[in-house]
């Protein structure tokens, strides 16, 4: 059963918010070294509490956070609600303007073995012991994760466009996307909120390391609290939800870069690689991937003056011998990590999550770059985006992704709201 909570927000107050734009920053894991020089220069920006800097940085947090309270930078407000958030945005090549539709609430932080939050990747241990100090330094969550539910008939959408007549905020953020954000407060409507979730579980599609800090930091408390009932603050966590059933839900491909890789001969590379795979040379590499879009185990393959189609030979997939589900199994990038990387490059399976021959790249263009311009890296393996439906699959069965799997678009800001978990009620 999962449970969510509406709760009281923190938010900048009136006179920052008309110039919102200049608090808002990226999530912790995607923020670059120069987004973060830049940011840092404004004292009042998000980052301070999301990504702070210095020696001690959960520290410097605690301290930034209790300044800012008691100057009146954030306030919090009176009556708890739930937060209505809405991203729109444009793809590359595309002139539609998608609306991701969702809200943010405290959910209370399931144990992966309740199977209500059901994650879809493994984390990072050193990224979640960074999350958990600065959770138990703050007792504040700085920028909320994403969930997906599942609702055919979107019930609660219509509530979520009517909230949004009346907005709090409006703001264009680092992605070029619009933000938009308003609140529900109305206890009947709320009421449709939980009574919908009670019966859903949730698939976790971004924010694995925050959420498993806020998982550790439940059970140390209720291991230390002889009184623990429940509603104490560090049950919960603060989530973006959002519906499964969305058009406008999108996954975006992660690409792989190959680097580190022992002198191998662009012959001896391509002869290995076409025991397993058809391949086509392509002219112009710009066009890859329209050349393999929607193609089930099919592939770009840049290399420094080539590039390539690769297409698995289906008849060789039944050689696909790793122990894992039949829907995992038939992934695209399953095919891609066991076929190219082990068999072709001889990067074993079980060492590919933490090889440093292996890098992961959203950006095709980038891809372009460090294998053709600068020569940063040996090769880039184009991808397929994994669907909606392969990730409903593979987690509803109770089943992980490999590693960098997906690329939920747009991310979710930092800055609108901060969710405190100090308060015994939210």
């Amino acid at each position: 059963m999962t449970v969510i909570r509406p709760f009281r927000a923190w938010r900048y107050n009136d006179k920052l918010t008309q110039n919102i734009g200049d608090q808002l920053s990226p999530p912790f894991d995607v923020v670059s070294p120069k987004q973060r020089t830049a940011l840092y220069q404004n004292p009042l920006n998000s980052i301070h509490l999301s990504v702070p800097s210095g020696d001690q940085p959960a520290q410097q947090a605690a301290k930034t956070l209790e300044k800012w309270k008691i100057e009146g930078v954030i306030t919090q407000d009176e009556i708890p609600g739930i937060y209505v958030y809405y991203q729109f945005f444009r793809l590359p090549g595309d002139q539609k303007e998608y609306c991701r539709k969702g809200f943010i609430c405290m959910i209370e932080a399931s144990f992966w073995e309740e199977n209500v939050v059901l994650r879809h990747e493994d984390t990072i241990p050193s990224s979640v012991n960074d999350r958990t100090q600065l959770l138990e330094a703050t007792q504040l969550n700085a920028s909320p994760t994403h969930g997906l539910y599942t609702d055919p008939e979107h019930r609660l959408e219509t509530l979520m466009d009517q909230s949004m007549e009346k907005a709090l905020y409006e703001a264009e953020d680092f992605q070029g996307v619009r933000d938009v954000m308003s609140v529900i407060r109305e206890k009947d409507k709320i009421q449709q909120f939980l009574s919908l979730l009670a019966e859903k579980q949730i698939i976790l599609a971004d924010g694995h390391h925050r959420y498993e800090s806020s998982l550790i930091y439940r059970r140390k408390m209720m291991q230390n609290n002889p009184h623990h009932h429940g509603e104490e603050g560090y049950n919960f966590h603060l989530m973006y939800i959002t519906n499964t059933e969305s058009e406008d839900l999108k996954v975006l491909p992660t690409h792989r870069l190959i680097k580190n890789i022992s002198a191998m001969d662009t012959n001896e590379l391509l002869s290995k690689c076409s025991v397993y795979f058809e391949l086509k040379s392509q002219e112009n590499n710009c066009d890859i991937p329209e050349v393999i879009a929607g193609k089930t185990w099919t592939f770009g393959l840049l290399l420094a003056d080539n590039c390539y189609k690769i297409q698995l030979k289906p008849e060789l997939h039944h050689e696909l011998n790793l122990p894992l589900s039949a829907s995992l199994k038939k992934l695209d990038i399953v095919v891609l990590h066991y076929f190219f990387l082990e068999k072709v490059l001889g990067i074993a399976w079980q060492e590919q999550r933490k090889s440093d021959q292996i890098a992961y790249e959203r950006s095709f263009a980038s891809c372009l770059y460090q294998v053709s311009t600068t020569r940063e890296a040996q090769m880039a393996l184009i991808t397929n985006g994994v669907s909606i439906a392969q990730i409903k699959e593979v987690c509803y069965g109770g089943h992980l992704l490999p590693q960098k799997s997906t690329y939920f678009y747009p991310k979710v800001i930092c800055g609108f709201l901060f969710g405190s978990i100090h308060e015994e009620r939210l």
